[in-house]
């Protein structure tokens, strides 16, 4: 097993190279008394208004604003702590490691379920969707502790992406309407078919790691 210290992150996306300069002006322009910690709390708070934004939008549809708001307050605490940290060299790679993620996995879960009580989204397949995102998070912790790698995008397509997709999603049935599309199966909503593009992208993303970093660590590991 590899010692967590010495992992390193692997983040090659579409918007990295816009988002890695920005982030690192905003850590240098932090003031003193902004920590890590606080960064990570603002996060939450960040799911937390995602949440309530979609849970609201089963009485205003205009609450759909709030829940992307959300989504940007998110990005700026979780994807800002840990560049924070790094920018004052006060890294502590178990501790943050292990907050992090924990939190990750809560933020997302709050996301997912928020979504499933609005009326955008059917339940079961916000469920899906969370399901597949704490199996590909299962992969990636699973992956970082054998190899020393901690792979952050696959298909250039990480957090962010995912953050973005979510806010395009929320403004196109904003302005378009959720209307159902009926199909020989069920009813399923313009959102339904979002969620199912997800667990779809989700499936196929994480066999294809699981296949691939098998086949590495087994070379890895032939006698």
């Amino acid at each position: 097993m590899i010692n967590i210290e010495s992992h390193h992150r692997t983040l090659d996306t579409f918007t990295g190279p816009l988002e890695r300069p920005a982030l690192r002006w905003l850590a240098a322009h932090m003031p003193g008394w902004v920590t890590p910690d606080l960064l990570t709390g603002v996060g939450v708070i960040g799911s937390l208004v995602t949440f309530v934004g979609y849970g609201l939008t089963r009485w205003d549809k205009n609450f759909l604003w709030l829940a992307s708001l959300g989504f940007v307050i998110n990005w700026f605490g979780d994807s800002l702590d840990g560049t924070l940290a790094r920018y004052r060299h006060i890294e502590r790679p178990r501790y943050g490691f292990f907050i992090d993620h924990v939190v990750d996995t809560f933020d997302e879960t709050l996301i997912f379920l928020g979504l499933g009580i609005s009326p955008y989204v059917r339940f079961d397949l916000a469920c899906l969707a969370l399901i597949g995102y704490l199996i590909m998070s299962n992969v990636v912790f699973i992956y970082t502790c054998v190899s020393g790698e901690f792979k952050l995008s696959y298909g250039r397509l990480g957090p962010t992406e995912a953050r973005l997709i979510a806010i395009a999603a929320n403004a196109l049935v904003f302005f378009i309407g959720n209307s159902i599309a009926t199909n020989f199966l069920l009813p399923l909503t313009v959102f339904d078919w979002v969620a199912i593009g997800v667990i779809f992208i989700l499936a196929v993303v994480i066999l294809t790691a699981v296949v691939k970093q098998g086949r590495q660590l087994a070379l890895l590991e032939k006698k």
